[in-house]
């Protein structure tokens, strides 16, 4: 079943949706959260709570993309429970790969605008890079994998592939004070 036909269970309240969404994307919603949650019953539960979101959420929601737009609802949702499982200790994992972040991204502004202009800019200067950075820069922001993850899984040497990371980090920084997003 494809995303056209899932979207279409949806706006029409048809629980073969859910069935359809945990059958084409169960497998990777769970990596998503697994990368985030180590636990097995809170992976279940964030990918659950991520298909009952999307439930709720289509219509009126009208995604062009239905697999980014589960992915994206399962990783906040797993960030979430991590911040709650972690309330009073840090976990390396996720604020060590969000701390790189923050070098060259500002902390979220409140007007939704300013976001969606800086999520747009982020995604153009992505598309401009070459598939390898691109890739591992998706890996380690967007999938929360490790740089040793990542390294394996590209082929490259974790001391490349954290250089990659680096110089990719470098590069988005300058764009985003070109385009205007200089918020220091």
């Amino acid at each position: 079943m494809d995303d056209a036909q899932i979207t279409e269970l949806l706006r029409n309240r048809d629980e073969r949706a859910v069935a359809a969404l945990q059958s084409v994307y169960g497998r990777l919603c769970e990596r998503i959260a697994g990368n985030f949650l180590r636990s097995r019953e809170d992976v279940e539960e964030c990918v659950n709570s991520a298909y009952f979101a999307v439930w709720n959420q289509i219509p009126p929601d009208d995604p062009p993309c239905l697999q980014t737009y589960l992915l994206r609802i399962v990783k906040n949702i797993a960030i979430d429970r991590l911040k709650y499982n972690n309330a009073e200790k840090r976990s390396p994992a996720l604020t060590v790969s969000l701390d790189e972040l923050s070098e060259c991204i500002a902390a979220p502004q409140t007007d939704t605008a300013d976001t969606e202009a800086l999520g747009e800019a982020i995604s153009r200067f992505l598309r401009a890079q070459d598939a390898l950075h691109r890739r591992v820069f998706i890996r380690r922001y967007w999938y929360g994998e490790s740089v040793a993850e990542i390294a394996a899984a590209c082929g490259l040497k974790e001391r490349t592939c954290a250089t990659y990371l680096f110089r990719t980090r470098k590069k988005l920084k300058a764009f985003l004070q070109k385009e205007g997003f200089d918020y220091e």
